[in-house]
């Protein structure tokens, strides 16, 4: 058996949040939409901003803004945390991204599985990371343990998983 830990860098990381957002959080978008009964984004408005956009009329694409519900976005929000804790405990820290490329979600000391504490306290990292211009995702291609603000914040570390 290898004990090596082997942290998972970002391309493969990207790669497996890209799957997630494919497999997981559109079709729970789709479904938190009709649940809202098309209230919770104004589709008909984001198209015309798309075709202001695509005429030149970038200004006002930009400003005008389509409607939003943020009830529903708390909704998505809450509901995708939820996903992701089912998958972290039935896949042993791996959502089905992650599964694919064959890495997991661990505790950053031990190695075993995240709690729930670590798995909503990286959720909302992301933010984080997010509103610092992406820097707490980048983190993860300059860092020796591949570890992103999120990880930071939680506790955590993504490694493959070698089992």
């Amino acid at each position: 058996m290898n004990t090596e830990i082997r942290y998972a860098g970002f391309w493969i990381r990207f790669i497996a949040s890209f799957m997630d957002t494919l497999f997981l959080a559109v079709p729970i978008g789709i479904v938190i939409y009709f649940l809202s009964d098309g209230n919770w984004f104004d589709f008909a408005h984001y198209k015309q901003n798309i075709q202001a956009a695509m005429t030149g009329n970038i200004n006002n694409a930009l400003t005008d803004m389509p409607k939003m519900d943020r009830t529903w976005d708390v909704i998505n929000f809450i509901v995708l945390i939820t996903v992701s804790m089912i998958f972290w405990r039935k896949f042993q820290g791996a959502t089905p991204g992650k599964k694919f490329a064959n890495i997991k979600v661990v505790d950053a000391k031990t190695f075993g599985n995240i709690d729930n504490k670590q798995a909503v306290t990286r959720s909302f990292g992301y933010f984080v990371s997010i509103f610092i211009f992406l820097i707490g995702f980048l983190m993860v291609a300059f860092r020796k343990d591949k570890r992103g603000l999120h990880d930071l914040l939680a506790g955590t570390a993504v490694i493959y998983n070698d089992n």
